[in-house]
Protein backbone atom coordinates (compact mmCIF):
# COMPACT_ATOMS: atom_id res chain seq x y z
CA UNK A 1 0.00 0.00 0.00
CA UNK A 2 1.37 3.55 -0.84
CA UNK A 3 -0.06 6.96 -0.01
CA UNK A 4 -1.95 7.02 -2.98
CA UNK A 5 -4.29 4.06 -2.02
CA UNK A 6 -5.43 6.27 0.85
CA UNK A 7 -8.05 8.48 0.75
CA UNK A 8 -7.96 11.11 3.38
CA UNK A 9 -11.73 11.30 4.57
CA UNK A 10 -12.71 14.95 4.79
CA UNK A 11 -13.71 16.92 8.32
CA UNK A 12 -16.76 18.78 8.48
CA UNK A 13 -15.33 21.91 9.75
CA UNK A 14 -18.94 23.40 10.16
CA UNK A 15 -23.01 22.33 10.35
CA UNK A 16 -24.03 20.80 6.55
CA UNK A 17 -26.52 22.37 4.25
CA UNK A 18 -26.70 20.33 1.45
CA UNK A 19 -28.80 18.29 -1.10
CA UNK A 20 -27.74 15.04 -2.18
CA UNK A 21 -28.98 13.73 -5.52
CA UNK A 22 -28.61 9.63 -5.20
CA UNK A 23 -28.81 7.83 -8.63
CA UNK A 24 -30.93 5.02 -9.03
CA UNK A 25 -31.38 1.71 -6.73
CA UNK A 26 -28.82 -1.37 -7.84
CA UNK A 27 -31.79 -3.53 -6.30
CA UNK A 28 -34.25 -2.78 -8.33
CA UNK A 29 -31.66 -1.88 -11.73
CA UNK A 30 -30.22 -5.62 -11.12
CA UNK A 31 -33.51 -7.37 -10.95
CA UNK A 32 -35.57 -5.39 -14.00
CA UNK A 33 -32.53 -6.31 -16.21
CA UNK A 34 -32.60 -10.12 -16.03
CA UNK A 35 -36.83 -9.69 -16.22
CA UNK A 36 -35.97 -7.75 -19.48
CA UNK A 37 -33.88 -10.46 -20.84
CA UNK A 38 -37.03 -12.53 -20.66
CA UNK A 39 -39.39 -10.35 -21.44
CA UNK A 40 -41.83 -10.72 -24.71
CA UNK A 41 -40.76 -7.27 -26.16
CA UNK A 42 -38.23 -4.66 -25.67
CA UNK A 43 -37.53 -2.95 -22.27
CA UNK A 44 -36.55 0.38 -22.05
CA UNK A 45 -35.22 1.24 -18.35
CA UNK A 46 -34.71 5.08 -17.11
CA UNK A 47 -32.60 6.04 -14.39
CA UNK A 48 -31.21 2.83 -14.08
CA UNK A 49 -27.60 2.42 -11.77
CA UNK A 50 -24.79 2.61 -13.45
CA UNK A 51 -22.40 0.70 -11.16
CA UNK A 52 -19.97 -2.15 -11.18
CA UNK A 53 -22.76 -4.53 -10.21
CA UNK A 54 -25.28 -3.28 -12.57
CA UNK A 55 -22.40 -3.56 -15.14
CA UNK A 56 -21.78 -6.93 -14.79
CA UNK A 57 -25.49 -8.10 -14.32
CA UNK A 58 -25.39 -6.20 -18.33
CA UNK A 59 -22.56 -7.98 -19.25
CA UNK A 60 -23.75 -11.45 -17.89
CA UNK A 61 -27.10 -10.85 -19.75
CA UNK A 62 -25.45 -10.36 -23.18
CA UNK A 63 -23.49 -12.93 -23.06
CA UNK A 64 -26.55 -15.24 -22.33
CA UNK A 65 -28.14 -13.36 -25.99
CA UNK A 66 -29.68 -10.40 -24.84
CA UNK A 67 -28.81 -7.18 -26.75
CA UNK A 68 -28.43 -3.86 -24.35
CA UNK A 69 -27.71 -0.29 -25.35
CA UNK A 70 -27.11 2.08 -23.92
CA UNK A 71 -28.79 5.91 -25.16
CA UNK A 72 -26.40 9.32 -24.48
CA UNK A 73 -28.07 9.05 -21.23
CA UNK A 74 -26.20 6.06 -19.88
CA UNK A 75 -28.81 5.84 -17.26
CA UNK A 76 -31.05 4.82 -19.92
CA UNK A 77 -31.29 1.38 -21.63
CA UNK A 78 -32.62 -0.84 -24.03
CA UNK A 79 -33.04 -4.34 -23.62
CA UNK A 80 -33.92 -6.62 -26.11
CA UNK A 81 -34.42 -10.11 -25.25
CA UNK A 82 -32.69 -13.09 -27.18
CA UNK A 83 -32.49 -17.05 -27.50
CA UNK A 84 -30.74 -17.68 -24.14
CA UNK A 85 -27.59 -19.29 -25.34
CA UNK A 86 -24.93 -21.72 -23.20
CA UNK A 87 -21.12 -22.28 -23.81
CA UNK A 88 -20.38 -19.04 -22.25
CA UNK A 89 -18.58 -17.32 -19.14
CA UNK A 90 -19.93 -15.40 -16.62
CA UNK A 91 -18.06 -13.16 -14.46
CA UNK A 92 -20.01 -12.03 -11.04
CA UNK A 93 -17.24 -10.01 -9.72
CA UNK A 94 -18.27 -9.65 -6.23
CA UNK A 95 -22.19 -8.86 -6.96
CA UNK A 96 -24.51 -11.05 -5.12
CA UNK A 97 -27.22 -10.28 -7.32
CA UNK A 98 -25.25 -11.59 -10.33
CA UNK A 99 -23.80 -14.76 -8.97
CA UNK A 100 -27.23 -15.84 -7.69
CA UNK A 101 -29.65 -14.46 -9.89
CA UNK A 102 -28.27 -15.47 -13.03
CA UNK A 103 -27.88 -19.61 -12.57
CA UNK A 104 -31.55 -20.24 -12.42
CA UNK A 105 -31.35 -17.78 -15.94
CA UNK A 106 -28.73 -19.60 -16.88
CA UNK A 107 -30.55 -23.13 -16.86
CA UNK A 108 -32.81 -22.23 -19.13
CA UNK A 109 -30.04 -21.73 -21.79
CA UNK A 110 -29.07 -23.75 -24.49
CA UNK A 111 -26.18 -25.16 -23.04
CA UNK A 112 -23.25 -25.01 -19.79
CA UNK A 113 -22.77 -21.60 -18.64
CA UNK A 114 -19.74 -21.06 -16.26
CA UNK A 115 -20.31 -18.73 -13.34
CA UNK A 116 -17.02 -17.46 -11.47
CA UNK A 117 -16.39 -14.12 -10.25
CA UNK A 118 -13.47 -12.25 -7.95
CA UNK A 119 -11.50 -14.17 -5.29
CA UNK A 120 -13.61 -12.89 -2.82
CA UNK A 121 -16.95 -14.12 -4.49
CA UNK A 122 -15.92 -17.84 -4.17
CA UNK A 123 -16.19 -17.76 -0.41
CA UNK A 124 -20.09 -16.05 -0.61
CA UNK A 125 -22.46 -18.29 -0.27
CA UNK A 126 -24.19 -19.99 -3.08
CA UNK A 127 -25.29 -23.51 -1.78
CA UNK A 128 -28.88 -23.17 -1.32
CA UNK A 129 -29.63 -21.83 -5.40
CA UNK A 130 -27.46 -24.67 -6.58
CA UNK A 131 -29.07 -26.94 -4.47
CA UNK A 132 -32.73 -25.74 -5.55
CA UNK A 133 -31.79 -25.91 -9.19
CA UNK A 134 -30.55 -29.77 -8.90
CA UNK A 135 -33.90 -30.13 -6.91
CA UNK A 136 -35.71 -29.16 -10.44
CA UNK A 137 -33.63 -31.45 -12.23
CA UNK A 138 -31.16 -29.13 -13.30
CA UNK A 139 -27.72 -30.09 -13.84
CA UNK A 140 -24.85 -28.26 -11.94
CA UNK A 141 -21.30 -29.34 -11.19
CA UNK A 142 -18.79 -27.26 -8.90
CA UNK A 143 -16.04 -28.74 -7.12
CA UNK A 144 -17.23 -26.91 -3.94
CA UNK A 145 -21.10 -27.34 -3.92
CA UNK A 146 -21.59 -24.59 -1.72
CA UNK A 147 -19.51 -21.92 -3.63
CA UNK A 148 -18.37 -20.67 -7.08
CA UNK A 149 -16.98 -21.57 -9.37
CA UNK A 150 -19.93 -23.23 -10.47
CA UNK A 151 -21.52 -24.60 -14.44
CA UNK A 152 -25.09 -24.20 -14.32
CA UNK A 153 -25.92 -27.00 -17.88
CA UNK A 154 -28.53 -25.60 -19.13
CA UNK A 155 -30.81 -27.69 -21.51
CA UNK A 156 -33.54 -24.96 -22.69
CA UNK A 157 -36.21 -25.29 -20.22
CA UNK A 158 -36.80 -25.83 -16.45
CA UNK A 159 -39.98 -27.39 -15.85
CA UNK A 160 -40.56 -25.93 -12.28
CA UNK A 161 -42.90 -27.70 -9.75
CA UNK A 162 -42.31 -27.25 -5.91
CA UNK A 163 -39.48 -26.19 -3.45
CA UNK A 164 -38.11 -25.60 -0.12
CA UNK A 165 -35.49 -23.53 0.54
CA UNK A 166 -33.30 -22.61 3.09
CA UNK A 167 -32.55 -18.86 2.86
CA UNK A 168 -31.52 -18.05 6.05
CA UNK A 169 -28.02 -16.55 4.91
CA UNK A 170 -29.34 -14.42 1.65
CA UNK A 171 -32.61 -13.34 0.77
CA UNK A 172 -31.08 -13.11 -3.05
CA UNK A 173 -31.95 -16.99 -2.99
CA UNK A 174 -35.31 -16.66 -2.64
CA UNK A 175 -35.65 -13.97 -5.35
CA UNK A 176 -33.37 -15.61 -7.56
CA UNK A 177 -35.55 -18.08 -8.40
CA UNK A 178 -38.31 -16.34 -8.10
CA UNK A 179 -37.45 -13.99 -10.91
CA UNK A 180 -36.51 -16.60 -13.58
CA UNK A 181 -39.93 -18.45 -12.63
CA UNK A 182 -42.67 -17.30 -15.18
CA UNK A 183 -39.90 -18.91 -18.01
CA UNK A 184 -40.13 -22.48 -15.70
CA UNK A 185 -42.58 -24.42 -17.86
CA UNK A 186 -45.06 -25.27 -14.89
CA UNK A 187 -43.96 -22.08 -12.29
CA UNK A 188 -42.78 -22.37 -8.93
CA UNK A 189 -44.12 -22.77 -5.70
CA UNK A 190 -41.36 -21.91 -3.46
CA UNK A 191 -41.21 -22.53 0.56
CA UNK A 192 -38.44 -21.12 2.86
CA UNK A 193 -37.66 -23.75 5.26
CA UNK A 194 -34.88 -21.89 7.61
CA UNK A 195 -35.44 -19.82 11.28
CA UNK A 196 -34.37 -17.00 9.93
CA UNK A 197 -35.55 -15.04 6.38
CA UNK A 198 -33.30 -11.62 6.69
CA UNK A 199 -33.69 -8.54 4.14
CA UNK A 200 -37.40 -9.60 3.75
CA UNK A 201 -38.00 -6.60 1.87
CA UNK A 202 -36.04 -7.11 -0.86
CA UNK A 203 -38.16 -9.87 -1.25
CA UNK A 204 -41.48 -8.05 -1.43
CA UNK A 205 -39.22 -5.69 -4.22
CA UNK A 206 -38.77 -9.05 -6.34
CA UNK A 207 -42.83 -9.59 -5.75
CA UNK A 208 -43.62 -6.11 -6.66
CA UNK A 209 -40.66 -5.50 -9.59
CA UNK A 210 -42.42 -9.70 -11.15
CA UNK A 211 -45.96 -8.27 -10.37
CA UNK A 212 -45.24 -4.71 -12.63
CA UNK A 213 -44.15 -7.13 -15.33
CA UNK A 214 -47.82 -8.78 -15.31
CA UNK A 215 -46.35 -11.73 -13.76
CA UNK A 216 -48.98 -13.69 -11.21
CA UNK A 217 -47.48 -14.22 -7.93
CA UNK A 218 -49.31 -15.19 -4.84
CA UNK A 219 -47.06 -14.20 -1.35
CA UNK A 220 -50.63 -14.84 0.66
CA UNK A 221 -48.81 -17.32 3.29
CA UNK A 222 -45.87 -16.34 5.47
CA UNK A 223 -42.25 -17.98 4.05
CA UNK A 224 -44.25 -19.44 0.70
CA UNK A 225 -44.60 -17.73 -2.68
CA UNK A 226 -46.36 -19.27 -6.17
CA UNK A 227 -45.33 -17.64 -9.39
CA UNK A 228 -47.07 -18.59 -12.30
CA UNK A 229 -45.82 -19.21 -15.41
CA UNK A 230 -46.54 -17.10 -18.80
CA UNK A 231 -45.01 -14.14 -19.88
CA UNK A 232 -42.95 -11.46 -18.88
CA UNK A 233 -44.30 -7.78 -20.23
CA UNK A 234 -41.79 -5.50 -21.96
CA UNK A 235 -42.22 -1.85 -22.04
CA UNK A 236 -41.03 1.13 -19.73
CA UNK A 237 -39.69 1.08 -16.46
CA UNK A 238 -38.54 3.81 -14.03
CA UNK A 239 -35.80 2.82 -11.36
CA UNK A 240 -36.01 4.74 -8.29
CA UNK A 241 -33.05 6.32 -6.26
CA UNK A 242 -31.40 3.80 -4.08
CA UNK A 243 -32.57 4.97 -0.75
CA UNK A 244 -29.27 2.70 1.17
CA UNK A 245 -27.04 4.85 -0.91
CA UNK A 246 -28.52 7.92 0.59
CA UNK A 247 -27.66 6.36 3.93
CA UNK A 248 -24.39 7.75 4.82
CA UNK A 249 -25.35 11.53 3.28
CA UNK A 250 -28.36 12.09 5.77
CA UNK A 251 -26.31 10.24 8.61
CA UNK A 252 -23.71 12.89 8.14
CA UNK A 253 -26.27 15.38 9.18
CA UNK A 254 -26.47 13.38 12.31
CA UNK A 255 -22.54 13.74 12.76
CA UNK A 256 -21.49 17.02 11.46
CA UNK A 257 -24.84 18.67 12.64
CA UNK A 258 -26.92 20.42 10.24
CA UNK A 259 -29.36 19.43 7.16
CA UNK A 260 -28.89 16.93 4.33
CA UNK A 261 -31.74 16.88 1.87
CA UNK A 262 -32.68 13.99 -0.70
CA UNK A 263 -34.70 14.84 -3.90
CA UNK A 264 -37.18 12.58 -5.21
CA UNK A 265 -37.94 9.98 -1.89
CA UNK A 266 -40.59 7.56 -2.77
CA UNK A 267 -43.56 7.85 -1.10
CA UNK A 268 -44.53 4.06 -1.45
CA UNK A 269 -41.49 1.42 -1.93
CA UNK A 270 -40.23 -1.81 -0.96
CA UNK A 271 -36.39 -0.47 -0.64
CA UNK A 272 -35.45 -1.63 2.49
CA UNK A 273 -33.82 1.93 2.59
CA UNK A 274 -37.18 3.28 3.57
CA UNK A 275 -36.50 2.35 7.20
CA UNK A 276 -33.83 5.32 7.40
CA UNK A 277 -35.96 8.18 8.93
CA UNK A 278 -36.94 5.69 12.08
CA UNK A 279 -33.62 4.35 12.23
CA UNK A 280 -31.82 7.93 12.17
CA UNK A 281 -34.42 9.33 14.80
CA UNK A 282 -33.76 6.39 16.76
CA UNK A 283 -29.92 8.10 17.13
CA UNK A 284 -31.43 11.69 17.74
CA UNK A 285 -32.15 12.74 14.70
CA UNK A 286 -35.02 14.66 12.99
CA UNK A 287 -36.30 13.27 10.17
CA UNK A 288 -38.99 14.43 7.52
CA UNK A 289 -40.67 14.30 4.36
CA UNK A 290 -41.52 17.94 2.40
CA UNK A 291 -42.79 16.50 -0.92
CA UNK A 292 -40.60 14.46 -2.19
CA UNK A 293 -37.46 15.74 -0.64
CA UNK A 294 -36.74 13.88 2.14
CA UNK A 295 -34.77 15.69 5.31
CA UNK A 296 -32.46 14.79 8.11
CA UNK A 297 -31.42 17.20 10.62
CA UNK A 298 -28.60 16.51 13.71
CA UNK A 299 -26.69 19.03 16.26
CA UNK A 300 -23.92 16.27 16.13
CA UNK A 301 -25.18 14.56 19.66
CA UNK A 302 -26.02 11.07 19.13
CA UNK A 303 -27.92 8.76 21.27
CA UNK A 304 -27.17 4.83 21.79
CA UNK A 305 -29.60 2.35 20.19
CA UNK A 306 -30.77 -0.87 20.87
CA UNK A 307 -31.84 -1.46 16.73
CA UNK A 308 -33.34 -4.79 14.92
CA UNK A 309 -31.33 -4.53 11.79
CA UNK A 310 -33.28 -8.11 10.37
CA UNK A 311 -35.23 -6.18 7.49
CA UNK A 312 -32.18 -4.02 6.53
CA UNK A 313 -28.84 -5.40 7.18
CA UNK A 314 -27.47 -3.77 4.10
CA UNK A 315 -27.73 -0.05 6.28
CA UNK A 316 -25.94 -1.70 9.53
CA UNK A 317 -22.14 -0.13 8.23
CA UNK A 318 -24.16 3.42 8.31
CA UNK A 319 -25.39 2.59 11.69
CA UNK A 320 -21.97 0.73 13.04
CA UNK A 321 -20.74 4.44 12.20
CA UNK A 322 -23.27 6.32 14.15
CA UNK A 323 -23.53 3.56 17.25
CA UNK A 324 -19.51 4.33 17.20
CA UNK A 325 -19.78 7.99 17.29
CA UNK A 326 -22.98 7.74 19.91
CA UNK A 327 -21.88 8.13 23.92
CA UNK A 328 -22.30 4.59 25.43
CA UNK A 329 -23.78 1.28 24.77
CA UNK A 330 -25.78 0.16 21.54
CA UNK A 331 -27.01 -2.92 20.36
CA UNK A 332 -27.31 -4.02 16.87
CA UNK A 333 -29.46 -7.45 16.53
CA UNK A 334 -30.47 -8.91 13.43
CA UNK A 335 -27.59 -8.95 11.03
CA UNK A 336 -25.60 -12.38 11.22
CA UNK A 337 -26.06 -13.09 7.90
CA UNK A 338 -24.18 -9.98 6.96
CA UNK A 339 -20.93 -13.08 7.82
CA UNK A 340 -21.94 -13.92 3.96
CA UNK A 341 -22.04 -10.28 2.26
CA UNK A 342 -18.96 -8.75 0.15
CA UNK A 343 -17.04 -9.56 3.10
CA UNK A 344 -17.63 -10.53 6.83
CA UNK A 345 -19.14 -7.37 8.27
CA UNK A 346 -19.66 -7.76 11.25
CA UNK A 347 -16.02 -8.80 11.89
CA UNK A 348 -14.86 -5.77 9.46
CA UNK A 349 -16.85 -3.58 11.62
CA UNK A 350 -15.64 -5.27 14.95
CA UNK A 351 -12.34 -4.48 13.86
CA UNK A 352 -12.11 -1.33 12.40
CA UNK A 353 -14.25 0.60 15.42
CA UNK A 354 -11.32 -1.38 17.52
CA UNK A 355 -8.79 0.37 15.26
CA UNK A 356 -10.22 3.41 15.94
CA UNK A 357 -10.04 2.83 19.53
CA UNK A 358 -13.72 2.39 20.08
CA UNK A 359 -15.26 -0.75 21.71
CA UNK A 360 -17.17 -3.43 19.51
CA UNK A 361 -17.90 -7.37 20.11
CA UNK A 362 -19.71 -9.84 18.04
CA UNK A 363 -22.46 -11.42 19.03
CA UNK A 364 -24.64 -14.32 17.59
CA UNK A 365 -27.11 -12.19 15.23
CA UNK A 366 -25.22 -8.51 15.97
CA UNK A 367 -22.53 -6.26 16.96
CA UNK A 368 -22.38 -4.53 20.97
CA UNK A 369 -20.66 -1.43 20.18
CA UNK A 370 -19.09 0.96 23.26
CA UNK A 371 -19.22 4.56 21.26
CA UNK A 372 -17.26 7.52 21.75
CA UNK A 373 -13.38 8.33 22.39
CA UNK A 374 -12.45 7.74 18.50
CA UNK A 375 -9.04 8.23 17.52
CA UNK A 376 -7.10 8.51 14.14
CA UNK A 377 -7.01 5.76 12.37
CA UNK A 378 -6.10 4.46 8.72
CA UNK A 379 -9.29 2.19 8.15
CA UNK A 380 -9.53 -1.08 5.81
CA UNK A 381 -12.65 -1.70 3.75
CA UNK A 382 -11.96 -5.07 2.37
CA UNK A 383 -13.20 -4.25 -1.08
CA UNK A 384 -16.45 -3.33 0.50
CA UNK A 385 -18.81 -0.51 -0.42
CA UNK A 386 -20.06 -0.25 2.26
CA UNK A 387 -17.14 -0.12 4.77
CA UNK A 388 -15.85 2.73 2.33
CA UNK A 389 -18.80 4.77 3.51
CA UNK A 390 -18.95 3.68 7.11
CA UNK A 391 -15.17 4.91 6.98
CA UNK A 392 -16.02 8.25 5.58
CA UNK A 393 -18.93 9.03 7.92
CA UNK A 394 -16.35 8.26 11.34
CA UNK A 395 -14.03 11.06 9.11
CA UNK A 396 -16.29 13.71 9.52
CA UNK A 397 -15.30 14.15 12.99
CA UNK A 398 -12.36 12.19 13.99
CA UNK A 399 -9.61 14.17 12.22
CA UNK A 400 -6.98 12.09 10.54
CA UNK A 401 -8.87 9.45 9.52
CA UNK A 402 -7.73 7.31 6.19
CA UNK A 403 -9.51 4.80 4.05
CA UNK A 404 -8.12 2.15 1.98
CA UNK A 405 -9.41 1.69 -1.53
CA UNK A 406 -12.05 4.00 -1.17
CA UNK A 407 -13.33 3.35 -4.97
CA UNK A 408 -14.43 0.07 -4.07
CA UNK A 409 -17.52 2.52 -3.86
CA UNK A 410 -18.16 2.14 -7.57
CA UNK A 411 -19.61 -1.49 -7.12
CA UNK A 412 -23.06 0.65 -6.01
CA UNK A 413 -22.06 4.36 -5.85
CA UNK A 414 -19.58 5.92 -8.47
CA UNK A 415 -18.15 9.01 -7.80
CA UNK A 416 -19.28 8.70 -3.96
CA UNK A 417 -16.09 10.59 -2.78
CA UNK A 418 -16.83 13.61 -5.27
CA UNK A 419 -20.54 13.86 -3.97
CA UNK A 420 -18.83 13.51 -0.54
CA UNK A 421 -16.99 16.76 -0.60
CA UNK A 422 -19.27 18.46 -2.73
CA UNK A 423 -21.59 18.22 0.17
CA UNK A 424 -19.45 18.88 2.66
CA UNK A 425 -18.51 22.25 0.32
CA UNK A 426 -22.28 22.55 0.03
CA UNK A 427 -22.60 23.61 4.04
CA UNK A 428 -19.86 26.46 3.58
Amino acid sequence: MNAADLWPAPLATEPLDATVVVPGSKSLTNRYLPLAALADGTTRITGALRSRDADLMIAALQALGATVVTSADPTTLTIEPGPLRGDVTIDCGLAGTVMRFIPPIAALADGPVHLDGDIGARSRPMGPVLTALRDLGVQVTAADPEHLPATVHGSGQVHGGELQVDAGASSQFISALLLAAPRFTTGLTLRHVGEVLPSKPHIDMTVDVLRDRGVQVNDSEPNLWRVEPGPIKAGTVVVEPDLSNAAPFLAAALVAGGTVRVPNWPTHTTQPGALLPQFLTAFGGAVGQEGDVLHARGTGDLTPVDMDLSAAGELAPTMAALAALAPGRSHLRGIAHLRGHETDRLAALTTEIQRLGGGAQETEDGLIIDGGGLRPAVLQTYHDHRMATFAAIIGLVVEGVQVVDVGTTAKTLPGFATMWQRMLREGT
